[in-house]
């Protein structure tokens, strides 16, 4: 009995210590994945090692509520400082404001950046070993695009000022948007900034806008990329224009003209001889469509290019990095991603494997530092979260691999839901790859709801590797109990030039039967519910998940499409790519005559909206009113054509001033709820009971919580044991002690002491006795149930006074009764006032927000009656001042009790 006692006091103590403990319901489980969980989930990015190799800086992203919007903070990692598992980290900046391009100064000893704090227009520096950030220029044009030229020069990107146009178009208050003017251009270019002489330099000259630089490491050469277009592409062209520049004598010409793609990503070797860059090749490049992505090599000294032969079919997966001379090349592996180092010997490169052991497959590259001897990477794969490492590297070998830091320390407490790499065949027989995460404690045997969450592009590609966010987001869903798949359909990139193309001219016939054989295998492995299927996606995977509707009216409960098209036919004109896409997949232009019929009847035929009489799936629609990817009527089309045809639910959500993908905080947890609790209404019978008129801390949810509680036919607080009125207790945890719901009322003590007299209806008012009186009231009781009740404890009484300080300023005191944040110095005047009063200042119990101990919820912690424990008097009375500045204990002259049952 001792320990029992012992276990159960340790236990109220570490419990009553928490201020901030939360009831353990579902609502608040900590162990549910909720759309916040996803949205601020942690990276890191923009990551760089310091020349000495000692240091990682990079960025991370945070919610800033106030202002709707994620922003950046820069963080320092000292390699050289162990802190635990990992290494010394420090937050360098911490504002509300975006701190982003973080670069370290030629020396390693400073840190210049950008922000967006002062109209974002000032490149900032400071050191490594903290302080403010001091500013170092304003640039009255803007700033971005960092890059060093050499120790004491930056480049960045700029323009030249307002035009004298400009300026009479904005005293005008003239806002026209124009699409295209080819008569007056806004050419952004490169400029110079020397930290020396505080001065600036115009680099290029390009007449157009500036796509992207590189600069060599020497410093002497610059390449650089400049739109055809002022504004919106005019694509299905050899766009942009290439140019290499010679910084010492400024001469420049033109280069890559032949390349039937647009070409990125200009890396300069070491040597600074010549630079790596990626560009596309496709069988038909006619309309610049989709193909594989493929390594060059351009030879300044000779003016050509050649390809990289990586020796690997599927080409490139996810860009590279140089290493001196060298390149490491992530490759495209399917649903993997492939890393393979080559090296260069002269004019042709020999292929060398990377062994990371289980790691390969799931790694991405964030950094090589500049003298190649040190790599960052993040490795994750589909149910493990991302985990960053640095390693010390030579040639293909990465060796003493250390984490840098672990973030998502909260998420990892939860449970990860299963996955693993589904391989079925689809179209043409041919192989098709997805990745399949599994419901909550799956059961081997048992049936499940299958919910498609379907990529776009279509030359996107789901890998396994973490990729839980706003769009999609398995965990959630798994937790509701369904089986996710994320199929990789044809015209998937990562899977090889033939299957990227292969819906060229012949879009979703091939998508279509890739995903509705994946339904019939897993329905065959009796895994699924084929009465339980639902479909969602973005981009891409909302036209694919549109036609599954069209083409399946009755397979699905619900479909939940973002940003997606339904009319070709208007889609050609207003989308951003729209000549480029849409001839590419359907052939040509709305007007080609293909089969005699004087103009492209696969604008028609492949668009839903004229087949949209047949949908019967609930559907909701979600679309930006910004949205040039896939037009943003292009969304009220969609829910005019279901509106009116009326055949099924729909709602549709326009998420103003967004484009294609959604930025804003609410944004993105409003497009997540909204589906949520579609999902739960159509595909699991679950529709929202939530009252939408009901606030949960509103007086009414206070009354209604009253209620519930424990009272006697008479309308006494408290309940009956053996006629007997006796306060009501609640459980403070699962088999641990019990703590009084309310202060013992006046009707409960009466029950003790029959002499006990009170003012008529004031049976549920708190009483006010003795401590002597208080120890036989608890005595009395235990005597009464064959129970232990007591006073709290000496620890418990002192943990409960500093609940009782949280929750008093808004409870009934004194302070309450001023009307106003009364000081202690006004006091005594005050109390004089209250002398004059001919009632009393007591409420009758449980007129107050609840305080949550535990699991239990208790009232009138921090006012009504002060109380008594072993050795003292915790809380306050309404007679009594509540001080903002002092917490410890009082002494009061109207004290109560609350009971502790063991």
């Amino acid at each position: 009995m001792k320990n029992c006692y012992f276990f159960n006091f340790l236990l109220v103590a570490l419990v009553f210590s928490n201020i901030n403990l939360k009831a353990q319901n579902k609502e608040n489980d900590k162990t549910r994945w909720t759309p916040e969980d996803i949205i601020n989930t942690e990276y890191m990015r923009s990551v760089s090692i310091s020349p000495n190799g000692n240091m990682v800086l990079w960025t991370k992203n945070k919610a800033v509520k106030e202002k709707d919007r994620f922003v950046s903070d820069i963080y320092l990692t000292r390699l050289d400082v162990k802190d635990n598992d990992t290494f010394k980290t420090i937050q360098l900046t911490n504002a509300d404001e975006n701190d982003f391009s973080p670069m370290f100064s030629k020396d390693g000893e400073s840190i210049y950046f950008l922000s967006s704090r002062d109209k974002g227009k000032k490149l900032w520096k400071m050191s490594i070993y903290g302080g403010e950030p001091i500013k170092v220029k304003e640039f009255k044009n803007g700033i971005s695009s960092l890059s060093w030229q050499n120790k004491n020069t930056l480049l960045y990107t700029s323009n030249e000022g307002e035009t004298l146009y400009e300026k009479e178009l904005k005293e005008k208050k003239d806002n026209v948007i124009v699409v295209e003017d080819s008569l007056h251009w806004k050419p952004t270019r490169v400029y110079a900034y020397d930290l020396k002489t505080k001065t600036t330099k115009r680099i290029t000259n390009n007449k157009k806008p500036l796509n992207s630089y590189t600069v060599s490491e020497d410093g002497k050469w610059l390449v650089y990329s400049v739109s055809r277009s002022r504004s919106y592409a005019s694509d299905a062209q050899k766009d942009p224009f290439y140019f290499l520049q010679n910084l010492e004598t400024n001469k420049v010409i033109q280069i890559i003209k032949e390349l039937e793609f647009p070409s990125y990503n200009f890396q300069f070797s070491k040597d600074n001889k010549g630079f790596y860059f990626v560009s596309s090749e496709a069988s038909d490049p006619q309309w610049n469509g989709a193909g594989i992505s493929q390594l060059y090599y351009y030879t300044i000294a000779t003016n050509t290019y050649k390809k990289v032969n990586l020796k690997w079919d599927l080409g490139i997966g996810r860009g590279f990095n140089v290493v001196g001379n060298d390149v490491i090349v992530t490759l495209a592996n399917k649903v993997y991603y492939k890393l393979a180092y080559y090296q260069k010997n002269g004019n042709s490169w020999s292929k060398k494997t990377i062994d990371l052991d289980k790691k390969n497959n799931h790694t991405t590259l964030l950094s090589v530092a500049n003298n190649g001897t040190k790599v960052a990477y993040q490795y994750s794969t589909a149910s493990k979260l991302p985990r960053f490492y640095i390693a010390d590297v030579s040639k293909n070998k990465f060796t003493n691999e250390q984490e840098i830091i672990q973030l998502n320390k909260k998420l990892a407490k939860k449970p990860i839901t299963k996955s693993e790499v589904l391989v079925w065949k689809g179209y043409k027989n041919e192989e098709v790859t997805g990745i399949l995460y599994y419901p909550e404690n799956y059961e081997v045997g048992k049936k499940y709801p299958l919910i498609l969450s379907i990529h776009g592009g279509p030359a996107g590609v789901d890998t396994d590797m973490w990729s839980e966010r706003w769009s999609t987001y398995p965990n959630i869903l798994a937790q509701r109990g369904a089986f996710v798949l994320k199929p990789n359909y044809h015209g998937s990139s990562n899977h090889g030039l033939s299957f990227v193309e292969s819906i060229k001219g012949n879009y979703y016939e091939p998508e279509l039967e890739d995903i509705t054989k994946a339904i019939d295998l897993l329905a065959n492995k009796g895994m699924i519910d084929t009465n339980q299927l639902g479909t969602m996606g973005w981009s891409n995977g909302a036209i694919l998940t549109t036609m599954l509707t069209v083409r399946y009216p009755d397979m699905f409960k619900f479909a939940a499409p973002g940003a997606g098209d339904v009319n070709w036919t208007s889609d050609y004109g207003t989308c951003r790519f729209g000549v480029s896409f849409d001839q590419s997949y359907f052939g040509g232009a709305p007007w080609d005559d293909l089969n005699g019929k004087f103009y492209n009847e696969n604008y028609i035929i492949k668009s839903p909206l004229f087949e949209i009489e047949k949908i019967k799936t609930p559907t909701i629609i979600f679309h930006g009113s910004e949205d040039r990817a896939v037009p943003r009527d292009q969304g009220w089309e969609y829910y005019r054509g279901l509106q009116q045809v009326g055949k099924t639910p729909v709602k549709f959500l326009w998420f103003p001033g967004q484009p294609h993908g959604l930025g804003k905080i609410t944004h993105q947890l409003r497009k997540m709820n909204e589906e949520l609790a579609w999902i739960d209404t159509y595909l699991f019978n679950k529709p929202s009971t939530k009252n939408e008129t009901f606030k949960k801390d509103s007086p009414f949810a206070q009354l209604l919580k009253i209620e519930k509680v424990n009272i006697t036919k008479n309308g006494n607080f408290g309940k009956v044991f053996n006629s007997t009125l006796i306060p009501e207790t609640v459980s403070v945890k699962k088999d641990s002690i019990e703590i009084g719901r309310f202060e013992v009322t006046n009707a409960q003590f009466k029950a003790f002491n029959p002499e006990f007299n009170f003012e008529a209806g004031m049976d549920n008012y708190p009483v006010v006795t003795t401590k002597e009186d208080a120890l036989k009231y608890v005595k009395w009781l235990s005597n009464l149930t064959g129970k232990k009740y007591r006073l709290p404890t000496s620890e418990e009484g002192k943990n409960l006074h500093k609940l009782a300080h949280k929750a008093a300023a808004k409870e009934n005191t004194l302070n309450y009764w001023a009307g106003y944040p009364i000081t202690i110095d006004e006091i005594s005047e005050f109390n004089k006032k209250v002398q004059e009063l001919k009632s009393h200042l007591f409420k009758k119990v449980g007129k107050n927000k609840a305080t949550k101990v535990g699991d239990a919820e208790i009232y009138d912690l921090g006012g009504n009656v002060a109380e008594y424990f072993d050795d003292g008097i915790y809380g306050y009375s309404a007679y009594d001042f509540y001080d903002v500045n002092n917490n410890d204990l009082i002494t009061s002259k109207y004290v109560g009790i609350r009971v502790i049952k063991e």
